[in-house]
């Protein structure tokens, strides 16, 4: 869950505030007292620390909050307000430029998972309809070329190398003529890294920049490693001018200082966020929406913008005849759950619900290995038993466990719940046919 332990400090100490009813100025003073704690704990700069908690404690002990009906909410409402400001405001995007290609350089120090960050980078591109081309400029570490390779064709991105015999500046130079040669619009150079900041790498990076002129300098940077995180950023920015940050692991990280701290310290924006290692978990930062989730409200156009991305409409239609009709298949089922996990990891999905954050979501135990089982148990199936599973007696039963690496409990579980379901969307349907025609409809009396 992304800022774990903060995300639960910050949420029971508004809960405590809402179980007073009328707020004192003692009351807020005290609630401040652990904000304070939580946020340095996550590893936020102390200094953006006592500032947010000065603003936020200013803002709260004014007469049009402790003399407010809902106190509580009105405080809740200044550190999301204020929480948002620290991280940026509003969604910081890519600058575009006008005549193509974009050159888009990204940077960072080795481990933060910048080569793959460039891939992500390009396959979200890409799907919003660019043309782009990813360069591999880092001649050092080995395999990275490989690296880049094997992500650029996992996202569908052509890979511009020239090997790692030649300078860094040269590869950029003429993976940009290449670019603009084959019609991509957009050119990501992953450059190289070290594992710490030194004259050599800034020296080379401050060579591309003045050769190739980037449009875009994103710094790729590893939220985990909290304040060290915001050091790096702070160096990058004077030494070489970054236009914006990538947090990566932030679905690892339960402090979160670096995501807190950064914008506060380089007065730079977070422009993307690494929620996980799939090559599809890289999303837009939202500072608004970021301060929701920490503060338990959930994320709902985030999750709407996935379902939206992943599921199609024409299927959608589809599915919906069949239900009407009586005809949901285990291939239905299975196209639904494919669907499903194309959006993300389930954990992720609950934590963009209002509500489901820290201890509800804590307390929730999703097992996303069930989900392998049920897929293993379904493919396992002939196409016959997808469409018609009555026909599963006993023997086709033991032929689907040992086929799926499970148990026949395991594929009588599934198979009971299957038919729950074709159960409950019938009932449904004959609610919607009994409603239309004017009629009253008797809800079936489970549990006997």
């Amino acid at each position: 869950m992304v800022f774990e332990g903060l995300a639960e400090k910050l949420q029971d100490t508004f809960k405590r505030l809402k179980g007073k009813g009328k707020l004192t100025e003692k009351d807020v003073t005290e609630a401040m007292r652990e904000v304070r704690l939580a946020l340095l704990e996550a590893d936020v700069n102390f200094k953006v620390v006592k500032e947010f908690v000065n603003k936020v404690k200013e803002r709260s002990i004014g007469s049009e909050v402790l003399e407010s009906l809902t106190p509580a909410q009105q405080v809740i409402k200044i550190v999301n307000d204020e929480l948002t400001d620290l991280m940026g405001k509003a969604q910081s995007k890519i600058n575009f430029s006008s005549k193509p290609p974009t050159i888009i350089m990204l940077v960072g120090l080795q481990g933060a998972g910048k080569t793959t960050t460039t891939g992500k980078l390009a396959g979200m591109l890409k799907k919003q309809g660019k043309r782009p081309l990813l360069i591999a400029g880092d001649v050092y570490r080995p395999a990275a070329i490989k690296q880049l390779q094997v992500v650029g064709e996992k996202v569908g991105v052509p890979v511009f190398t020239m090997g790692d015999k030649q300078s860094p500046v040269d590869i950029a130079k003429a993976g940009i003529d290449h670019g603009v040669n084959h019609g991509n619009d957009v050119v990501l150079i992953d450059t190289a890294g070290r594992l710490h900041i030194d004259e050599n790498l800034m020296g080379e990076l401050q060579d591309i920049k003045s050769t190739v002129k980037p449009h875009e300098i994103l710094l790729v940077v590893d939220s985990m490693t909290g304040q060290d995180a915001v050091n790096v950023a702070e160096h990058f920015n004077e030494k070489l001018g970054i236009d914006g940050v990538i947090l990566t692991k932030l679905d690892g990280d339960t402090r979160g200082g670096a995501a807190l701290s950064v914008r506060a310290v380089t007065n730079k924006p977070i422009k993307f966020a690494g929620l996980g290692e799939k090559l599809d978990d890289l999303e837009p930062f939202h500072p608004d929406r970021m301060a929701s989730r920490i503060l338990g409200m959930g994320d709902m156009l985030s999750l709407i913008e996935k379902a939206q991305e992943n599921f199609d409409a024409k299927k959608a239609k589809e599915l919906e005849n069949k239900i009407k009709n009586q005809q949901f298949t285990f291939d239905d089922f299975l196209d639904q759950l494919q669907q499903v996990q194309q959006m993300g990891s389930i954990s992720q999905l609950l934590e963009m619900i209002p509500g489901m954050g820290g201890k509800q979501l804590k307390n929730l135990d999703v097992d996303e290995k069930e989900l392998v089982y049920v897929k293993a148990i379904i493919q396992s199936m002939t196409k016959d038993e997808r469409q018609n599973p009555s026909i599963i007696n006993g023997s086709r039963r033991k032929r689907i466990a040992i086929g799926s690496g499970t148990s026949v409990q395991q594929v009588n579980k599934l198979l009971k719940q299957f038919d729950q379901t074709r159960k409950m969307m019938k009932q449904f349907t004959d609610m919607g046919k009994t409603a239309k025609k004017g009629g009253k409809f008797k809800m079936p009396f489970f549990g006997r």
